[in-house]
């Protein structure tokens, strides 16, 4: 009676790295790893000798080290006395404040954009046309000097304001378009248990609960209409769960309204957006959203006509299909270049400088490197803050991404 047994095992062998494809593919990546850092680590060691040779060291002592120079538009307290480290955080909020209004506007322009480049009707979808291939054409540093030179040029200055014969006038007594700046009321709390910057911190928190609150509404209106095959009507509910706690927190905080008025040379009071801030905004705005509107004509060709045509023999009418039907499939295309475009935008706004807005790029990358003389320092810093910004937008773009692509069962 013959017997079986399994073959000894083969002892592992180094010529196996190179020989065997269960291990070739590992010992390249390990081989090529190895060689980057030691290049890098060259590269990091070349650097420090250098740096030693020629008297310098890295240091970021200089952080804590007085300014001595303004900010023109800012949204925490500053002042010349304040620290480099303070004056950074000025521009790093500046840069977030451009980059999100700019994003935006831009999506919202591009959409509109992108849809009527597709209407049948011919002058919108020609106009539509000019509009895309003329502002995606011409360099973004352009048009912010254009817009720039159109709101100093066209809008009055404050002094036009004063007197019997006064050329301008205040909208509605609360808005002032000026060459300087648009001036709008500020918010703000008289009473309550929480002031300044803590009270909109509870503002945000009860917006953040309603959201949650809405969310889990809407994922039980659907999951009772996959039982059942009926949809509940919610819109009342979720309205409610808005709009409540929001009157509620702003009533016992007790909202309250400060308005612009011409006191001496200038508007004083209420909320002021330099004329440089709203240049640098519309232009990145324009500029972006033409790149935007062709990622989502490239996303709704890309829909079948036929889902066009199942949705119309239904009843549905265009503006529905659109909306309901073509919009959602798209955003799978529309998405991905979407990101870069919002990578894009955030990175032009180093040209804030161009028109005196005073960006990371204005404060840390300007006056800060030329008045310490630490370029290593700063520019690591700003190097820094532009990669960290651009993988967090990343990271939720693609969070976003994850969440409307198809799902296989």
């Amino acid at each position: 009676m013959a017997t079986y047994s399994d073959p000894p095992a083969e002892s592992f062998k180094l010529s196996q790295l190179i020989n065997d494809t269960r291990y070739r593919s590992y010992t390249f990546q390990v081989i090529a790893l190895i060689g980057i850092l030691l290049l890098v680590g060259y590269l990091i060691s070349n650097l420090i000798n250098n740096l030693q040779a020629a008297g310098l060291n890295i240091s970021y002592q200089f952080l804590g080290e007085p300014a001595g120079y303004d900010i023109n538009q800012r949204l925490i307290e500053y002042d010349s006395q304040s620290t480099h480290f303070t004056a950074a955080i000025v521009g790093v909020l500046n840069t977030l404040l451009v980059a999100v209004l700019g994003c935006a506007m831009a999506t919202v322009i591009g959409v509109v954009v992108g849809v009527l480049r597709l209407s049948r009707n011919w002058l919108i979808r020609t106009l539509m046309s000019v509009y895309v291939e003329i502002f995606r054409n011409v360099p973004v540093l352009i048009w912010i000097l254009i817009i720039m030179a159109v709101f100093t040029a066209v809008l009055p200055q404050p002094r036009d304001f004063r007197g019997a014969n006064a050329t301008a006038s205040m909208v509605g007594d609360m808005f002032a378009f000026t060459g300087r700046g648009f001036y709008a009321p500020m918010p703000y709390f008289e009473t309550g248990f929480a002031q300044g910057a803590v009270g909109w911190a509870v503002v945000l928190v009860v917006l953040l609960g309603s959201w949650l609150a809405a969310r889990a509404v809407g994922r039980w209106a659907a999951r009772n209409q996959e039982a059942t095959g009926l949809r509940p009507t919610t819109w009342h509910i979720t309205a409610g769960l808005w709009l409540v706690p929001l009157a509620v927190v702003l009533y016992v905080q007790g909202l309250a309204w400060e308005y612009p008025a011409l006191k001496g040379f200038n508007f004083q009071g209420g909320i002021f957006a330099r004329a440089s801030l709203i240049a640098l905004w519309f232009a990145l705005s324009i500029y972006t959203a033409a790149f935007i509107a062709e990622n989502v004509r490239a996303g709704i060709l890309a829909i079948s006509k036929g889902q066009t045509e199942a949705a119309a023999s239904l009843g549905l009418r265009p503006n529905r299909i659109m909306n309901l039907v073509i919009l959602p499939q798209a955003l799978r295309v529309i998405i991905p270049p979407l990101i870069s475009q919002y990578l894009n935008l955030t990175k032009n706004s180093s040209l804030a400088i161009a028109v005196g807005y005073m960006d990371i790029t204005g404060t840390l990358g300007g006056i800060t490197l030329n008045q310490t003389g630490r370029a290593i320092e700063c520019v690591l810093l700003l190097m820094l803050f532009y990669l960290t910004i651009s993988l967090a937008i990343s990271a939720v773009m693609n969070v976003y991404n994850n969440a409307v692509k198809l799902k296989e069962r």
